[in-house]
């Protein structure tokens, strides 16, 4: 049973065995929520399995895009954090049917079947890379949405799709995350601070492609945070509306000098690390503004990208992310070819 000051007793995440969900759904069984998970776990299962024995939590292994499924993983739910999906451009690009299938068919009907099976809210996780190419300095939600990939554009094709249910007895909300970065059971490698750390750590050499774009960073203690927060906040706070959710707006090359400064700090066995600049034909740069989440929800995260270094030297010194740099298990793209999912 949920605490009183909650106004939610039951939660679905639905692709709640990735990256972020692996840290999310432990948290949100700790804060007194029943938990559905509904995922493919094409990663495997044992993102969830120090919490798999958790009475509350019930784990649908399934597709988002069966119906069925989203019906029993939200039968008895009253709120609903939506994560699944095909995840970073070149996952996206390698399939494009599959990703239109997973990433945009399948949102529309699975919003309406929350709908209509009594959830009363539901948390939508966008991405703050809907703005494509900018070099505005103040990015902020009424910026123009200008796509350059169809992960981009199939997430910037939901948030309407998602609003068109809005009502006063179904809350809708939608967050334009960061790039996440730090630790979690199902680990990623392929993020911008995390791919940097691993090869700091286990190569001695940094190598950065391009190095001048700008990305948004934000701690996936602080996205975890968030979600946790958007269950409890009054409807009028959310209703309709979409916050970017990010902290600090740093160049890839200036996150790789960052990262060389963890890693000199906190393990200064490994002697210089080399940054070498190769070119890069990734356009993608922009940075976001998060006053609003902040003044109207008063939202303000409280790790950072050295922060998110350190949680990954850590599981690195522990033994917990094994062959980093060959295993495909921690990239997208490799374990998309590899299962070759329809």
């Amino acid at each position: 049973m949920a605490g009183a000051s909650q106004r939610f007793e039951k939660v679905a995440v639905i692709g709640g065995g990735g990256y972020v969900g692996a840290v999310l759904v432990p948290r949100l069984l700790e804060e007194g929520y029943d938990v559905v998970v509904l995922d493919l776990f094409i990663y495997g299962e044992e993102p969830l399995a120090a919490v798999r024995a958790n009475p509350r939590l019930t784990v649908i292994k399934g597709d988002v895009r069966d119906q069925g499924t989203v019906r029993q993983a939200v039968h008895g739910c009253d709120a609903v954090i939506h994560l699944a999906c095909i995840s970073n451009d070149p996952s996206v690009e390698l399939d494009p049917q599959l990703s239109q299938s997973v990433n945009f068919d399948s949102f529309g009907p699975c919003v309406k079947i929350a709908k209509a099976a009594g959830v009363r809210r539901f948390i939508f996780a966008s991405s703050g890379s809907v703005y494509g190419v900018s070099d505005s300095p103040q990015v902020t939600e009424d910026h123009p949405l200008v796509p350059v990939s169809l992960y981009n554009k199939y997430k910037a094709a939901c948030e309407p799709v998602l609003f068109a249910e809005q009502s006063p007895s179904f809350t809708t909300v939608a967050i334009r995350p960061a790039t996440i970065c730090g630790s979690s059971p199902r680990q990623r490698l392929d993020l911008t601070v995390n791919i940097l750390t691993n090869h700091a750590v286990n190569n001695g050499k940094i190598t950065v492609f391009g190095g001048t774009q700008m990305r948004p960073n934000l701690h996936m203690q602080d996205m975890v945070d968030l979600y946790c927060l958007l269950l409890t906040v009054p409807d009028e706070k959310i209703a309709g509306k979409v916050f970017n959710a990010g902290y600090q707006n740093y160049t890839v090359a200036d996150t790789a000098k960052v990262i060389r400064e963890v890693v000199r700090q906190e393990m200064p066995e490994k002697g210089e690390i080399e940054i070498v600049t190769t070119p890069s034909d990734d356009i993608r740069s922009y940075r976001i503004n998060s006053d609003k989440i902040q003044r109207e929800l008063g939202f303000v995260p409280r790790h950072t990208i050295e922060d998110g270094a350190r949680d990954l030297i850590k599981a690195f010194q522990a033994g917990k992310l094994p062959d980093s740099m060959n295993d495909i298990r921690y990239s997208n793209i490799k374990m998309m070819k590899a299962i070759q999912l329809k």
